[in-house]
């Protein structure tokens, strides 16, 4: 059975620093691309960034490009987002999610499992 957790959101002021885990089980997604993306109150899904199946290339939004990083440790199936110098805007759930082929792709329909998501609220 496929299962995707986040983990790590919570409350930070803005300026401050977070990082959040995707841990799958289930099945290994290490020929697949993966993803993160958010939603915030009264908005509709945001892509974030995106890595490719190696790790070697990354995609990121232009809103968090130079803030966010984007990795994946495949020997523990997990994927991972650095959050740096975080801002009020940036507030919202973050959900990772695994793509169906292995490229880096920021449309939402090429992703076939989704996790719960984890809530990150950033104080101004």
């Amino acid at each position: 059975q496929v299962q995707l957790v986040e983990s790590g959101g919570g409350l930070v002021q803005a300026g401050g620093s977070l990082r959040l885990s995707c841990a799958a089980s289930g099945r290994t997604f290490s020929a697949r691309g993966m993803g993160w993306f958010r939603q915030a109150p009264g908005k509709g899904r945001e892509f974030v960034a995106a890595i490719n199946w190696s790790g070697a290339i990354a995609y990121y939004a232009d809103s968090v490009k130079g803030r966010f990083t984007i990795s994946r440790d495949d020997t523990r199936n997990t994927l991972y987002l650095q959050m740096n110098s975080l801002k009020a805007e940036d507030t919202a759930v973050y959900s990772c999610a695994v793509a169906k082929t292995g490229w880096e792709t920021s449309a939402l329909y090429e992703y076939d499992y989704w996790g719960q998501g984890t809530q990150v609220t950033v104080s101004s």
